[in-house]
């Protein structure tokens, strides 16, 4: 099982809501990211907006294609979109970077 750890912006003027919004996420996309490989999937978000976000897979890249291709992930992005800043036009989840990992305690 791969760690991945990714940062996004999101606009401090909107963290409330995002928080807000993350505290209901729908049923069917929880459904859809655990069928499509995405394990202790967490978002962590710092007062000022930094996002990170947190989740172990087997493939990172086949991961975020299964996803990319049901209906659900696509009506996500779509109202998140907002929410992010520096996203230089692609959705928020085409904009997930993985930081390369330097250290593990096991």
């Amino acid at each position: 099982m791969r760690r991945v750890c990714f940062l996004l912006k999101v606009r401090a003027e909107r963290a409330e809501e995002y928080r807000a919004r993350h505290a209901e996420v729908w049923q069917e996309m929880r459904d859809a990211l655990t069928a499509a490989g995405w394990h202790n999937y967490s978002l962590f978000l710092r007062e000022d907006g930094l996002l990170v976000g947190y989740l172990e897979t087997e493939d990172f890249d086949r991961a975020r294609a299964a996803m990319a291709a049901t209906e659900v992930n696509a009506r996500w992005q779509a109202e998140m979109a907002g929410f992010f800043e520096e996203t230089t036009g692609r959705r928020p989840d085409e904009a997930m970077r993985p930081l390369t990992e330097v250290f593990h305690l096991a």
